[in-house]
């Protein structure tokens, strides 16, 4: 049986139908964040075995049941590593379902954590995590030690309070800023401005966040079957990430703001609360900043500039959160964060 291994491009409605029915086989639904994706067909352009990329992320798996064995799986990951080495993207990484993680680990890939019974998250270099871990510990200083992950997008006052109610409670706060590029504000900018915004705080530690703490906007959705299993499931992931890195940084303590709107946040915090004693971690959750009555968020803050009302996020931010935005550099930014069709997180 000759089979060929070819891209699937979206307008290849045909091609689309069957990945569709071969995930749904696997109990799979299609990733919303895809930017290639391959399949190997029969001679009669069957689809045989399918697979995406995202990033330097493999997901989307599936073969059919009557190929399954014929190393198709093997076949097609080969490629897609060879399509990221064209891209430059040498670092891999990839979700599974558990029992599929075994197979992984033959095609060189190295668990970093699980979750039971749902995902196994994999990378493709042995002492990748622990790298990244060792590299940690010579920001570890001594005394008490706190914890905080932020998107920051864009930097608020909220945020401000957030770390500077950290900053005053303990020794060393490490202050870990998502580095994956997850919406319209660059990770360049928003680390700049919290970098500007936390530097009369000289006990804080800024990091950047690395591969292993994921976004909910680029966590792989795709084979859990509802929103909260999704919310739950990676929360449990990212927690037992940070457990070990909590125990790099000897951090005793993670603070986060109090969520009254976000459905995601709130149940996110809820999980934290459970399971970050159980790693020995105590969850600080600090009231959210209020202005003129209300939560001040960076939610709110994209919605005034989306709207065009710039003025407005003025009494939100710090003044190198505001200087930034009113600045020409900002520009492009603006325009990208008014081009969002959804700027609120729910």
């Amino acid at each position: 049986m000759s089979d060929t291994l070819t891209t699937i491009l979206l307008n290849d409605t045909s091609a689309q139908k069957q990945m569709d029915v071969l995930l749904e086989q696997e109990g799979i639904r299609r990733d919303g964040n895809l930017d290639y994706t391959c399949g190997l067909f029969d001679e009669d352009w069957k689809l045989a075995a399918t697979a995406s990329c995202f990033g330097n992320t493999i997901r989307c798996l599936a073969v059919s049941n009557d190929r399954q064995g014929e190393g198709l799986l093997n076949q097609i990951v080969t490629h897609l590593m060879e399509v990221q080495a064209e891209r430059g993207n040498t670092r891999l990484f990839l979700y599974t379902k558990p029992k599929s993680a075994k197979f992984f680990g033959n095609l060189g890939f190295y668990e970093i954590a699980r979750v039971e019974g749902n995902l196994v998250f994999m990378e493709n270099r042995r002492r990748g995590f622990g790298d990244f871990c060792s590299a940690l510990e010579k920001a570890r200083w001594g005394g008490r030690s706190a914890a905080i992950v932020m998107n920051a997008n864009p930097f608020t006052l909220g945020h401000l309070h957030l770390v500077e109610r950290a900053a005053a409670e303990n020794d060393t706060v490490h202050l870990f800023v998502l580095s994956e590029e997850a919406g319209p504000i660059p990770f360049a900018v928003r680390k700049r401005l919290v970098e500007a915004g936390t530097a009369h705080l000289p006990n804080v530690v800024r990091h950047d966040s690395g591969p292993y703490i994921i976004s909910s906007a680029t966590f792989p959705s795709y084979f859990l079957k509802d929103e909260d299993t999704v919310i739950r499931t990676h929360a449990a992931l990212d927690l037992e990430i940070f457990g070990k890195i909590a125990l790099c940084l000897n951090i005793t303590q993670r603070y986060v703001g109090e969520e009254r709107t976000s459905h995601v946040t709130a149940l996110y915090n809820e999980i934290m609360a459970t399971r970050l004693p159980e790693l020995g971690v105590e969850c600080r959750v600090v009231p959210r900043l209020e202005a003129r009555g209300k939560p001040v968020s960076a939610s709110t803050v994209r919605k005034y500039i989306h709207d065009g009302r710039l003025e407005d996020i003025h009494p939100l931010v710090p003044e190198s959160t505001w200087n930034y935005f009113t600045s020409p550099e900002a520009q492009s930014v603006i325009e990208a964060i008014r081009r969002e069709k959804n700027v609120i997180h729910y």
